[in-house]
Parts: C-alpha cells; sequence; structure tokens
C-alpha cells in the first residue's frame, strides 16, 4: 500500500548540509568535497565530489560542464542552428540530418509518452509560444481557443526517426519539438558516465530540479532535503536518503505566474493546453535520470491516482506525489528512506 501524508507538498530538493571543507582522510591524502556551480540548460549546475585528487575531480566539472553546453547546443530551442530548431523549420516538409544523441532521446522521450499515454510528449512545442514561461515570460493567458486550435499539432506518434539514414522528421507543418521536459535528465546520464570514467564513487550532479547522487556522502547515503513550495526558499519539510539515484521534481513553482488568483504554471495538460491542475509537486526516485525527468511531468499531468498506479507498474521507480489538495502520497519502495519533518506550507 502507498503510503498518504494529509496536508503536505514537495518541492524542489537540496542537498542539506553539504560541505567544501575537509571531510576524513585515507592512505592516499586528505579527502575533499570539491564543488563547482554554474548555469547550462537554462539552470543552475552543481557539482561536488568527495575525492582525494582535487585537479582530477576539476578536470571532471570541465569535462561535465562541456557536455552540457555540447548538448544544449544540439536540443536548445533558443539556437537557430541546433537540431531540434532546424526540425521544428522543417516539419511537414522534409527530414533532417541530426546527431545521435538528438536521435536516442527521442527514442527514449517516445517509450516516455508510451508509458504515460502521452502526457509527456516532446511536441507540446505548438504551445510555447502563446504560454512563455522561458526568458519570455510576460504573464499574458492565451484564450481558450487558441490553445485548443494548437492541441492536433500535439502528437509524439509523429516524429519519424531514421537511424539509418541519422535523420528525424515532422510529419506535420506546425509541429514543434521542445525537449525541456527530458533534456537535462539526459544530459545528467551522460555526465554520471563522465564522473564513474574518470573513478569518481561519491558525488552530485545537480541541474534544476534534477538530480544524481553517487556512492556516499561521509561514509551515509545522500540526505537530500525537499523544500516546501509554497514556504520560504530553501525550506525542508521531509527528507529521502539515497546513493545511486536519481531525484526529479516537477512542480507548479518553478515557473508560474498569478493572475486574479490564479496560478499559471509552465506543466500543460496537452489534452487541453491549459496547466495541468491536478498536481502541485512530483518526486521522482529513479536509477534512470532521463527517465526521472521525463516522467516526473507525466504523471504530474495524470493527477495522484493515476500517476502513482503508473509508478508502481515500473520496475525501480519510486515517487511522493502532491495532490491539489495537498494529500502527499510515497510510493511503498520509499517506506524506509522518507522522513518527513514537518508538515509543509498549505496556501494557494
Amino acid at each position: 500500500m502507498r503510503r498518504v501524508v494529509r496536508g503536505g507538498a514537495i518541492a524542489i530538493l537540496i542537498v542539506l548540509s553539504v560541505s567544501c571543507q575537509a571531510t576524513s582522510s585515507s592512505r592516499s591524502g586528505q579527502v575533499h568535497v570539491v564543488e563547482r556551480v554554474g548555469i547550462a540548460m537554462g539552470s543552475e549546475l552543481r557539482l561536488t565530489a568527495q575525492t582525494t585528487d582535487e585537479a582530477a575531480a576539476r578536470s571532471v566539472f570541465d569535462a561535465v560542464f562541456a557536455e552540457f553546453e555540447r548538448l544544449e547546443a544540439l536540443m536548445s530551442t533558443w539556437r537557430p542552428a541546433s537540431d531540434v530548431s532546424r526540425i521544428n523549420a522543417a516539419a511537414g516538409v522534409q527530414a533532417v540530418p541530426v546527431a545521435g544523441d538528438v536521435r536516442a532521446v527521442l527514442r527514449q522521450a517516445r517509450q516516455i509518452s508510451e508509458w504515460t499515454g502521452g502526457t509527456f510528449d516532446v511536441t507540446f512545442g505548438a504551445l510555447t509560444d502563446i504560454w512563455k514561461f522561458d526568458q519570455d515570460q510576460d504573464n499574458s493567458i492565451p484564450s481558450a481557443e487558441a490553445a485548443r486550435a494548437r492541441l492536433p499539432l500535439i502528437d509524439y506518434r509523429q516524429i519519424e526517426i531514421d537511424d539509418r539514414a541519422g535523420t528525424v522528421f515532422l510529419r506535420r507543418q506546425g509541429m514543434k519539438i521542445n525537449l525541456g521536459g527530458i533534456g537535462k535528465g539526459y544530459a545528467i546520464d551522460r555526465s554520471l558516465a563522465i564522473f564513474r570514467q574518470a573513478g569518481l564513487r561519491d558525488f552530485m550532479i545537480q541541474a534544476g530540479g534534477d538530480l544524481y547522487v553517487g556512492g556516499h556522502k561521509d561514509g551515509r547515503p545522500w540526505r537530500l532535503g525537499i523544500n516546501d513550495p509554497r514556504g520560504r526558499d530553501g525550506d525542508s519539510f521531509a527528507t529521502v536518503d539515497l546513493t545511486d539515484s536519481t531525484f526529479s521534481t516537477s512542480g507548479d513553482y518553478a515557473r508560474f505566474f498569478i493572475k486574479d488568483g490564479v496560478r499559471y504554471h509552465h506543466i500543460l495538460d496537452l489534452s487541453t493546453g491549459q496547466p495541468a491542475r491536478l498536481c502541485r509537486s512530483v518526486t521522482i526516485v529513479s536509477d534512470s535520470p532521463v527517465i526521472a525527468d521525463a516522467i516526473a511531468k507525466g504523471v504530474f499531468i495524470l493527477g495522484p491516482e493515476k500517476g502513482m498506479s503508473l509508478v508502481e507498474r515500473i520496475p525501480k521507480l519510486d515517487a511522493v506525489i502532491v495532490s491539489a489538495k495537498n494529500e502527499v502520497f510515497v510510493s511503498p519502495g520509499l517506506k524506509d528512506r522518507f522522513t518527513l519533518l514537518r508538515q509543509p506550507t498549505d496556501a494557494p
């Protein structure tokens, strides 16, 4: 049985008590916590490693930031020369040669679209010029008619991926791919390989609401705090202990505006073209950063009952779901790792 906690809400996570001081010693020298913070893919990218070789860790950090930049150059909708921009420009006209990474992430996106019944769908890009929640946010509300007019352009099954030719084709003019709901997860997955190839085992990669923790912190599982989305920034109301796992949160508090007392946010119900209203927050725990990043959005739109039912059907997947009624649902696999510190704030 899933656990239900009344009166709560989940938000973006933070790592509790991360220190940049030497933490312990080993035969080869002093173990240090090394950290670097920057901006990548429109979010804060935070890298942390416990290591006896600080110079090697910083070299890994350089490689990870470079990998995020390489993937952003392929997948951004804000760069006219990106693979995704070129696919969108040729929608309904012709197939476009693209990098293997773009085809790979689109194949993973298709699988998650199938699992979620299309509530996660990278062709939601058809709505992004009328709902503006990125750097172009203007707090405007499109008419219901304008949103509905875009819905026929949202269908992941209309994406043709040809690995032999190395191309992608959108079958209908006006369709647009947007990888904002899966791109950071894919970048974290690629970065995870960089850390491990360098021999680092105890580390953290955090990009916005998507995070992977490898190994341990100070010999124990990483303790991750979950922020209160209706409280003050940085306030944690619960923790989850994880190792070699990813943690991804999608919520109605990250990119939003409030107008006439109504909260409008960036997670859109693709059956209506309007912000999804059944959840406040969804946190997914998995061993796959790509799956966690993408499926969090689909589960958010499905709502707590259907969303948790989906989570419980997929192996190695767990969730904390906060409903619009402020009920907190915790999947059985997190029973011994989830700790409620206090009831979170209840507010619109």
